[in-house]
């Protein structure tokens, strides 16, 4: 992947004037009230012990709580074995078409002390489908055109509310201290991250967000050489008579550069300067309106989609520390 977008100097300060549907807040605010209150007529969130698990130090738990419509979302809670609780707490969001996968399969968290709860995504992953209410013909492949006619109706209303529905069942868990938990996630996972920071205000004690898909989308859908941006153009390519407006209204609801100036969590984002998924003006765009007065961005200079890759978390760690969210001795009691 060439060097295609604007030159690290102008991304640091490349801020589109780009405006939120005037109803933005009202929508959210309409969404989550409507998400909580099915959640309290909905069986409430379950911790079963995974039976058999091979891991002797971590205690792992197959979670479903209550996410939009009172919709039970999968997911996995890994805590350090024989720790100090309550634990600060780290939230996974998943990427573009995967799931929470194995519970065995991430476990850097909860080895570096955390709670870690990794969250499912509504009909990408395997355990949690997606029960459409208004099933749509006119979607092209994947989910960036799912329900694109109305924002009530499109694919990430429902799984973004999933997502702070997960942040809210973890905020009562026993083990888990409220006042420190971490969004975190890469690619769709570092959008819904942001979302839920933007979303969810001081229940966010800090945000980590990797080389973030649904961020300025309209310039995603211009630039970007690989999926899953590429689904919009080929939607509108193929509805002739659709009026792109529309769909980038529509999709507005769900862009990360509207949720970056309504975070105050502190932050630290990543970008790969040679992403064809997620071209870095588009991480840029988000990073330079977050508000919180804390924030920094690793750039990887010949970062591809995957940015730092193992680095990345090394990075957060120490950051986190500096932070004052480091889990210290959490893991050793």
């Amino acid at each position: 992947m060439p060097l295609l977008d604007l030159p690290l100097e102008e991304l640091r300060t490349y801020r589109p004037d780009l405006a939120a549907p005037e109803d933005f807040d009202d929508f959210w605010a309409k969404t989550l009230a409507e998400a909580r209150t099915a959640g309290e007529s909905a069986a409430p969130a379950e911790y079963r012990t995974v039976a058999g698990s091979p891991l002797r130090t971590v205690d792992a738990y197959d979670v479903r709580f209550p996410g939009w419509g009172g919709q039970p979302v999968a997911a996995w809670l890994l805590l350090p074995r024989r720790a100090t609780e309550p634990l600060p707490a780290v939230i996974t969001y998943i990427g573009y078409s995967g799931g929470r996968g194995l519970h065995t399969e991430n476990l850097l968290w909860s080895a570096a002390g955390y709670a870690h709860l990794i969250v499912d995504s509504r009909g990408q992953g395997h355990d949690t489908p997606d029960p459409d209410p208004v099933p749509s013909p006119q979607y092209v492949g994947g989910f960036m055109t799912r329900g694109i006619g109305d924002p009530r109706h499109h694919y990430y209303r429902r799984l973004m509310a999933d997502c702070v529905r997960a942040l809210d069942a973890l905020r009562a868990h026993p083990a888990v201290d409220p006042e420190r938990i971490v969004v975190q996630g890469a690619s769709q996972g570092g959008g819904l991250a942001l979302a839920v920071a933007g979303l969810a205000g001081d229940a966010v004690a800090a945000a980590l967000v990797d080389v973030p898909f649904l961020s300025h989308m309209r310039r995603g859908a211009e630039m970007a050489t690989r999926g899953p941006y590429p689904e919009i153009v080929h939607y509108l390519g193929v509805h002739h008579r659709t009026d792109p407006e529309q769909v980038f209204r529509t999709l507005g609801y769900f862009d990360g550069v509207h949720f970056a100036p309504r975070a105050a969590a502190p932050a630290l984002f990543s970008v790969g300067l040679m992403d064809p998924s997620c071209p870095p003006s588009t991480v840029f765009a988000a990073y330079n309106r977050y508000a919180a007065e804390r924030k920094d961005i690793t750039v990887w200079e010949f970062g591809d989609h995957g940015g730092g890759r193992g680095s990345q978390p090394e990075e957060q760690l120490r950051w986190l520390d500096g932070a004052g969210l480091g889990a210290g001795d959490a893991a050793a009691g």
